[in-house]
């Protein structure tokens, strides 16, 4: 049993490394042709903290947030981006 178990661990960080590394290969490859990076426009609220643990919440306008072309949020191949997928599915910052 916890040869099976350590097995199927080896195998899925396996299959998380391969994932990674494809990941990142495609970033590289549309980061060369220039189409790595690219913009989305989120609203932006300011969030005040408030007696009793309440908040308040402020618009602040809309900004114009640098994102990656790659499936897998920040990190090192992007520079601690975000993908543009999850920026257009969530399109509101909040900054506390």
């Amino acid at each position: 049993m916890k040869q099976l178990l350590v097995r199927t661990l080896m195998g899925i960080l396996a299959i998380a490394g391969i994932l990674w590394a494809a990941d990142w290969l495609v970033w590289q490859g549309r980061s060369l042709a220039g189409k790595g990076d690219g913009t989305v426009t989120v609203g932006h609220f300011v969030v005040a903290p408030l007696k009793g643990g309440k908040e308040e919440y402020y618009p602040d306008g809309q900004l114009q947030v640098r994102c990656t072309r790659s499936l897998l949020p920040e990190g090192f191949p992007q520079a601690g981006a975000k993908p543009c997928w999850w920026l257009e599915r969530n399109p509101v910052v909040f900054e506390r």
